[in-house]
């Protein structure tokens, strides 16, 4: 456990010590973590509240994943990425966090490697070391934030079980091109091939749904059959309080009769991983429901034109709903810890293992987007 408690201290002791401190100050902008700022939509909760009457004894008793719920995403799934989902190859999760627990425990063995880039969301690490696997990093390509296909080719072994995928990106907002992700599957097929296993894609896509205009989100799926999607409703309602998601095998993937098995014990013994009874209820309503991507482009905008005009450099998001900026200092807690004395939070990316950045959730108002620019401003001016 160790080994799994260094890999969160980071994140534990700027949750402590630095957003718990300053969060609750009045008048303050907060752009640490991708919270809602604002009250829930009013189809969410008029979502859970439809399906808050109990229709049978069962209604509220322990549930697995649910077959209608089950239905609801292999059909939605099925007409998004045109292949034929059957309700079978979906795992009602706790959000896509469950869901990436839940593929480690049905995948991994101890001493198995598993590649992921970076920089990275925080959680990839300690799960994969909670799990015994040994995770290898590669960082992305530095002038676009596209994944270096070469370099996770590179990193491939004998024990390389498994390559993690987050697209749209957190932290970059990188939507990873059908070009690379043509690549990354040819590259897993051959490495696959050579060492007379099969290496599974984990797809992490919790942002899926929120893709900027002029963008098409590739999902690995449409290259590479032995995939695995993990998905969070969390981030398109912004209500990451209500953890439902999912985990989807590729319809082309061979030997799913036995994964579905592996990850439905996986899912009961890791502590019964399963969304609760209300969510799974309602989840043909969540569905159709999201946050304001209109909106949501218009702050990107705002923020992104301001901040290049000051002289920071970022690369603007595909999807997602971050900015991922250079800090005008080396140390860029520092400028996090500056930034923050002037009422404005943002997370430093040492965080997210890519120090010389700090990460902007866009899910502040736009008020807040206002109020801080002279703070960016000033702070820009003084390095």
């Amino acid at each position: 456990m160790t080994a799994v408690a260094g890999a969160t201290a980071n994140l534990l002791d700027f949750v402590t010590n630095f957003w718990d401190v300053h969060r609750s100050t009045p008048g303050i902008n907060d752009f640490a973590f991708g919270n809602p700022q604002e009250m829930a939509m009013p189809g969410f909760i008029g979502a859970l509240a439809k399906h808050l009457e109990p229709e049978s004894k069962d209604w509220y008793a322990y549930k697995r994943s649910e077959p209608n719920a089950r239905q609801t995403v292999a059909r939605r799934l099925s007409e998004w990425r045109g292949l034929q989902f059957q309700p079978e190859d979906i795992a009602l999760t706790v959000g896509a966090f469950g869901a990436i627990a839940t593929a480690c425990d049905a995948l991994l063995d101890p001493g198995d490697e598993v590649i992921f880039s970076l920089p990275t969301w925080f959680f990839y690490e300690p799960m994969l070391l909670l799990n015994g696997a040994r995770p290898v990093k590669v960082p992305v390509r530095r002038e676009d934030h596209d994944l270096d296909v070469d370099r996770i080719a590179s990193a491939i072994t004998e024990k390389t079980r498994m390559v993690i995928v987050n697209t749209p990106n957190n932290p970059t907002g990188r939507i990873y091109p059908a070009s690379t992700l043509t690549a990354l599957a040819r590259a897993l097929t051959e490495a696959s091939e050579r060492h007379g296993n099969p290496i599974y894609l984990l797809s992490d896509e919790p942002y899926a749904r929120l893709v900027f205009s002029g963008s098409v989100l590739s999902s690995p799926v449409d290259f590479y059959p032995h995939t695995l999607i993990s998905y969070s409703y969390g981030k398109v309602l912004l209500t990451p309080g209500q953890r439902i998601g999912w985990l989807a095998m590729s319809p082309n993937l061979p030997n799913r009769e036995e994964l579905r098995r592996a990850i439905e014990l996986a899912q009961m013994s890791g502590g019964w991983l399963f969304p609760n009874a209300l969510l799974q209820h309602s989840i043909d309503d969540l569905e159709d429901l999201s946050i304001d991507l209109i909106e949501l482009e218009k702050k990107r905008d705002v923020m992104a034109d301001a901040l290049l005009e000051m002289g920071y450099e970022l690369r603007l998001p595909e999807g997602a709903f971050y900015l991922w900026v250079g800090s005008p200092r080396p140390d860029d807690y520092q400028f996090a810890a500056t930034l923050a004395r002037q009422g404005v939070l943002v997370l430093p990316g040492s965080i997210t293992e890519g120090p010389g950045y700090f990460r902007i959730s866009l899910t502040a108002t736009m008020e807040m987007i206002e109020r801080s620019l002279p703070v960016f401003a000033a702070a820009r001016q003084k390095t």
